[in-house]
């Protein structure tokens, strides 16, 4: 019976002795600590070749909002899908709607703005638009991170691309082809347009891949 309390209030020491000793170790670094280092290290590490450029490692807002554990405050996000919207260029002749055989071209394509790409002149970049989605039912290899595309103009309702009814997707698919954080602060989607990946022309190109009711994705 004399056992039990002495028992007792030892084992209340040994556990009071190590929370103190816990206590004791210094707090590692916080969160934003690490940000920094990590950036620190990431520009000494990275330099320039060709057109790949060191200020690609630079965060706008969407890219910083949405690069942390937490997803942005619905605030954060707000600011971001309208400071996308801002960037948004429409075509300087009007023509949305291109080519839908060169936007198949174009959405084949992975060429461009990698480090061997000396000259951003020597040819087009292409889209990779199936390293992300399916786009036609033919490609049997495609991405899955993005949503299938096939039939995306047809599922629309889009039977004539002239027509005043197509003109609110038509709107919409060009401003998520050139800025895709217009309407997803944290899309993954590249900013095809924002950041020059394409140009006017092949981004029409892509348009008619997607809504000409002529194109194999409406087939």
């Amino acid at each position: 019976m004399t056992k039990k309390p002495f028992l007792f209030s030892l084992a209340t020491v040994s556990a009071a002795v190590l929370l103190a000793s816990c206590a004791s170790v210094p707090a590692g670094p916080t969160a934003a600590e690490l940000d920094a280092e990590t950036l620190k290290l990431i520009q000494v590490a990275f330099r320039e070749q060709g057109i790949a450029k060191v200020d690609r490692i630079k965060q706008d807002l969407g890219q910083s909002a949405c690069s942390s554990d937490k997803p942005p405050t619905e605030a954060v996000a707000d600011a971001v899908t309208a400071q996308a919207k801002n960037t948004v260029k429409w075509p300087t002749d009007g023509q949305y709607i291109g080519n839908w055989r060169e936007g198949e071209r174009i959405a084949q394509s992975g060429r461009g703005l990698t480090w061997t790409d000396t000259s951003a002149a020597t040819s087009a970049n292409g889209g990779s638009c199936y390293n992300c989605h399916q786009v036609s039912k033919e490609e049997i290899s495609y991405g899955t991170i993005g949503p299938s595309l096939y039939n995306y103009g047809k599922n629309r309702g889009v039977r004539d691309i002239l027509a005043p009814t197509s003109q609110p997707i038509i709107e919409y698919t060009w401003m998520k082809i050139w800025n895709s954080k217009s309407y997803n602060a944290c899309s993954n989607m590249p900013r095809f347009g924002h950041l020059g990946i394409l140009d006017e022309r092949q981004i029409a190109h892509v348009m008619a891949l997607l809504l000409d009711p002529n194109s194999p994705v409406n087939k």
